[in-house]
């Protein structure tokens, strides 16, 4: 194994010291270019998301089975609930249709009282993901 002299050392120590001063960094300010229909379909996507709370609301679920059925249960719902969100939703096998969107159990509740009187089967669910 070779040794370096300590003149040699204190030499490359300077030499890298002295040229260390002169090199070239990258500039702080950075320039992002993009299309201004950029944000607003970000702005969209925003608000699609914050009406996506699934996981934090609750659902009255009215029907389950096939898609007829459910076509036409989810029509006559709207005609006779029209303040409330009505949807179908497929879960292999069967077509399901949720109403409702809401936050707290109570709420719901309050409304599955009115709902089960006019639909059987109807069940308070809490979907996830």
């Amino acid at each position: 194994m070779r040794n370096i002299t300590p003149i040699k050392a204190i030499l490359t120590f300077l030499f890298l010291g002295f040229y260390s001063h002169y090199a070239i960094a990258q500039d702080q300010n950075n320039t992002v270019n993009q299309d201004p229909k950029f944000e607003q379909l970000l702005n969209e996507k925003r608000k699609i998301n914050a009406s996506l709370t699934v996981n934090d609301s609750y659902k009255i679920q009215i029907y389950t089975g096939s898609s007829e059925i459910a076509k036409k249960t989810l029509t006559e719902f709207r005609q006779e609930f029209k303040d409330i969100d009505a949807t179908i939703i497929f879960n292999t096998p069967n077509y399901k249709v949720w109403v409702g969107n809401y936050k707290t159990r109570i709420e719901a509740e309050k409304t599955l009282a009115d709902i089960k009187d006019r639909y059987k089967n109807v069940l308070l669910i809490k979907p996830s993901r």
